[in-house]
């Protein structure tokens, strides 16, 4: 499948970490996630119902990033795989990359990032 939706610099606040001091307030993180769709029947109809609705998958990802306190990043990538792939038929494959800047002195960024599908899922 070569058709991906792109939803880039997804901004949410999730209360995740290891430490005490983290887990008295949620933080900011940052995701990227690419979906593999087949995109063909929306490329010809011009239908909103032929493709995934972009909106419809963010509230997703902010309901869990609101709703689940896990520890490490990899726990909440994983659910928020799970959780695009059990509401979106339509996702055949996605790649989620979550972003917590600032967590490390003298590290910009720290990221991990999941590849998921039907068959692996």
């Amino acid at each position: 499948m070569s058709d991906v939706i792109l939803l880039n610099g997804m901004a949410v606040e999730a209360l995740i970490g290891v430490y005490d001091w983290e887990r008295v307030a949620p933080r900011p993180l940052m995701l990227d996630l690419a979906l593999s769709v087949d995109l063909s029947a929306a490329a010809r109809s011009d239908d909103v119902q032929d493709t995934v609705d972009y909106a419809a998958v963010a509230a997703c990802v902010t309901a869990v990033c609101a709703r689940e306190q896990p520890q490490l990043l990899e726990a909440l990538a994983g659910r928020i795989c799970s959780a695009l792939l059990a509401e979106f038929g339509a996702i055949d494959a996605l790649t989620l990359t979550v972003h917590k800047p600032g967590i490390l002195p003298n590290v910009n960024d720290v990221a991990i990032r999941l590849t998921r599908s039907r068959l692996s899922d």
